[in-house]
């Protein structure tokens, strides 16, 4: 009896009970978790019939199965989502990390609390919020509510700075109520950064309606200065709501979710204020998948409960959920704000929900048609480079020496017109008499081919196509490197015009294939060989530095500091080596200057060969 047999048979001794199911693969570890309404039905329905590609690819792989009985739907759904937060299985729908979108931080447990973005959301007692669409709209979003709220963006550091100094000019434009005089109040600073919370929080609605009633009651006091000082920052707040593209996900109070498939599929999530756009978050998913209620969910889920991210009022959804109920209960309970499912029929609602699919829709096929113009690229130049296999994986190869510092080689990646940069490698280039392009190239396609023919990994796999920085002679050189070790990669040189652009593509024998003629391609092959010199160019300064650097380390009382004070003065190793004792006491004291002036002057004569920075 095979596995599926083994497996179906021990699925319908299942309870039909709501719970949990983990599908494991041969090693035993989790490639897929579950929630069920009914055990039984659940898993046994993987293990009969046909699937879609993705859950067939999936059931391939099961060897066994364990399943947790839960008391609830609920219960399932909560304990779900923790396994798949702690397993990340391969077969499970996942979002990207949100690691590289940026959170405003608050910790309002110190004195005078500041808004700071942090890169993600930490268990360290502070109140994050976000995340958001980069760091520039980050800082947008601190800066709107710190001139709202009259509160700091200024360096001083407080209290350490207040009085020391005259109110800088963000005080006298009246951008800051002027936190750094003596007289100000550190109550009301807190009383700011609270307000400044509850704006990040979502709640503005109810920090207008609180400061209005506290105007109102100034007035009937007659305060007047008091309630104009309110009026103002009401203001101010009311004009940070019509601000839709810099506050976005914080004042929004409807979401509408959009999710369509097509060679991908992709996930959208539009969020409005007040009935206007004002941002958007989108995902895509490459593997098509079904555009149905539990796939939302999932998405949902995941979505939501991202650290810091604050829920809307209400979401709109293009179908029904089947545990719509037990998802907005999750949520609720996780992040402490009411949210309301609603898959709208008509009206401006159903609107924002077909523009939501509409930009799904139109994402999907914005990335598919880069793909096909990136897949038509690399066509293109299998065609006219007469090349036997598709050049799936390019590499290239450029040379940069500076003199004595020594010559350096840096190899590039393309992988399917895109940069593998986990692939790049650089070579510093050995036992050579002065600068030489030709014998360099020759060593560093050597070493890169033999390291693959001993077998090492990193070196792997061979390229579909080499490609070289220079003209025929380099190219030709390149060749013979690989025909000395009787490997045979197609290599072609990239000839720069006189503007410094890749104009064309170049064979040992000197024959040129222009490739102005199609943009696609001039972008690409120029791509490749400004990112092969910036690399070069990179590591070269690279050992530069570093060589600068242990030629004052060896001398005695230059440490770090006064050797940035001498590369600081002089700019370079040779202007040091240069100067006169007088000139290096203008930076060092006499005793240090003296060290460094003997050092470069052993008997009495300059050495040569200094190198530039």
């Amino acid at each position: 009896m095979d596995n599926t047999k083994l497996l179906l048979e021990k699925a319908n001794r299942l309870p039909l009970l709501p719970g949990v199911y983990i599908m494991l693969d041969a090693s035993g570890a989790v490639i897929y978790v579950g929630k069920a309404k009914k055990l039984k039905n659940r898993v046994s329905s993987y293990f009969h019939g046909d699937h879609l590609p993705k859950v067939a690819a999936m059931v391939a792989k099961v060897q066994d199965f364990q399943v947790i009985v839960a008391e609830s739907e609920f219960e399932a759904l909560v304990l779900e989502n923790s396994l798949i937060k702690r397993h990340k299985p391969h077969y499970n729908i996942l979002l990207k990390d949100d690691k590289g979108y940026p959170f405003i931080r608050l910790d309002r447990k110190v004195p005078y609390p500041r808004m700071e973005i942090a890169s993600r959301a930490e268990k360290d007692g502070a109140d994050y919020y976000g995340p958001f669409g980069g760091r520039s709209r980050t800082r947008e979003i601190i800066d709107a509510i710190s001139a709202a709220l009259l509160l700091p963006d200024c360096a001083r550091v407080f209290p350490r700075d207040v009085g020391k100094e005259r109110p800088c000019l963000n005080y006298h434009m009246g951008k800051c109520a002027g936190w750094c005089l003596r007289d100000a109040d550190p109550a009301d600073y807190l009383v700011r950064t609270g307000q400044a919370a509850l704006i990040l929080a979502g709640k503005s609605d109810e920090l207008i309606t609180e400061l209005r009633g506290k105007m109102e009651s100034a007035a009937e006091e007659l305060r007047f200065e008091r309630a104009a000082e309110l009026r103002d920052r009401i203001r101010a707040i009311e004009g940070l709501q019509n601000r839709q593209r810099v506050i976005a996900t914080a004042f929004a109070d409807t979401d509408a979710v959009g999710f369509r498939r097509g060679a991908k599929s992709c996930f959208t999530v539009l969020h409005f204020s007040g009935g206007d756009l004002a941002s958007k978050d989108l995902e895509i998913l490459d593997e098509p998948l079904e555009e149905d209620g539990e796939v939302i969910a999932g998405l949902l889920r995941q979505y939501y409960l991202t650290p810091g991210r604050i829920p809307p009022k209400t979401v709109l959804l293009p179908c029904e959920l089947e545990d719509g109920e037990d998802l907005v209960r999750l949520i609720e309970e996780k992040t402490g704000r009411r949210m309301h499912l609603e898959v709208p029929q008509r009206g401006e609602r159903a609107r924002q929900v077909q523009r939501a699919q509409m930009n799904a829709q139109e994402e999907i096929l914005r990335r598919t048609t880069t793909e096909q113009r990136r897949s038509k690229t690399l066509e293109w130049l299998q065609k006219e480079l007469q090349l036997e296999q598709f050049p799936h994986r390019i590499e290239a190869f450029d040379i940069s020496n500076l003199g004595s510092m020594g010559i350096v080689a840096a190899m590039t990646v393309f992988q399917d017109g895109k940069p593998l940069k986990s692939a790049y490698r650089k070579f510093r280039i050995r036992d050579l008499e002065g600068p030489d392009d030709y014998a360099s190239m020759y060593q560093a396609v050597s070493r890169r081919f033999q390291r693959y023919l001993d077998g090492d990994e990193k070196f792997a796999p061979l390229p579909d196509l080499l490609l070289i920085d220079g003209g025929d002679t380099h190219t030709a050189t390149a060749r013979a490197a690989l025909e000395a070790l009787g490997l045979s990669v197609p290599c072609f040189g990239m000839v720069k015009d006189d503007r410094h652009r890749t104009r064309a593509l170049i064979t040992d024998a000197g024959h040129e294939i222009g490739i102005r003629g199609n943009q696609a391609v001039f972008s690409l092959i120029g791509n490749i060989q400004e990112e092969t010199h910036n690399s070069a160019i990179t590591y070269q300064r690279k050992l530069r530095n570093e060589g600068l650097a242990s030629a004052l380390d060896s001398i005695p009382g230059i440490g770090s500091k006064r050797k940035n004070d001498l590369l600081r003065h002089f700019r370079s190793l040779r202007a040091i080596r240069g100067a006169e004792l007088a000139e290096l006491q203008e930076v060092l004291p006499r005793n240090a200057a003296e060290a460094v002036y003997n050092a470069f002057h052993k008997d009495g004569e300059e050495e040569n060969g200094g190198e530039e920075t």
